[in-house]
């Protein structure tokens, strides 16, 4: 049963819609859906649907901040390895790890890759993508809510594959280019503040109990075609 689902899933995730859109700000490019905006709010770039019901569904937060002496792979990969606590808008939150942090080549870029569980509003997963360059740290998070997450899962998908750092190297030193937050601070930190109150709550949308297993199922599924794609492709380019 599951291999029958898995192929038209990863045929799914394969297929690239021409409805989408390039995002770019001061240190990232990326694939983005046509009917998204990105938004800067204050230090964090806010990227949701223009559909007033789709933007409560899922979001996409890029943040950025100089590389401070709490800036480094292992350091990142030990936070995200862990249950994350927080502090939500709707209360303290300790999260659920679903897939510890791996090592991914992105466009030439390594980037660390993890996926929690009640991390930044409660019943949402939220896909950690960290990385970085020079003197920038950069962390991009995919978040939707868990009754939701697989119609966003080719999107996130075409999202993170399309991943480009294109930060200059002398990006400190022009603020106009910005803005990206000190070194002194903690990468994500202030992701939590920056997820819209709106977002859906416990009871909100979807379907009942079972159909959250069949969604969740669905999702696990889509999570392992997405590694054995992101494998393939990296064993492939080793080749080269």
């Amino acid at each position: 049963m599951k291999l029958r689902l898995l192929a038209p899933l990863a045929l799914i995730l394969l297929s690239f819609s021409a409805n989408a859109k390039v995002f770019r700000n001061a240190y990232i490019a990326f694939e983005l859906p046509d009917t998204w905006k990105c938004n800067l709010e204050q230090t964090e770039w806010v990227c949701r649907s223009e559909q007033n019901k789709e933007s409560k569904e899922a979001i996409i937060i890029l943040t950025a901040k100089e590389v401070g002496p709490t800036d480094t792979f292992p350091l990142y990969q030990a936070h995200l390895d862990s249950p994350i606590s927080s502090n939500s808008k709707a209360g303290a939150l300790t999260s659920k790890v679903v897939y510890k942090s791996k090592q991914e080549t992105i466009n030439d870029q390594v980037w660390l890759d993890s996926l929690h569980m009640n991390s930044e509003v409660p019943n949402y997963f939220t896909r950690y993508l960290a990385t970085i360059k020079d003197k920038i740290a950069i962390l991009v998070t995919f978040s939707a809510h868990k009754q939701y997450y697989t119609k966003y899962s080719q999107d996130f998908f075409k999202a993170v594959m399309s991943l480009r750092v294109i930060a200059s190297k002398n990006l400190t030193n022009n603020v106009s280019l910005g803005p990206i937050r000190p070194g002194g601070d903690t990468l994500g930190s202030t992701i939590g503040s920056a997820m819209p109150a709106d977002m859906y709550q416990d009871g909100q949308g979807g379907s009942g109990g079972g159909g959250n297993k069949t969604m969740l199922l669905a999702g696990a599924l889509l999570l392992a075609a997405l590694g054995a794609y992101i494998f393939l492709k990296a064993k492939k380019n080793k080749r080269k």
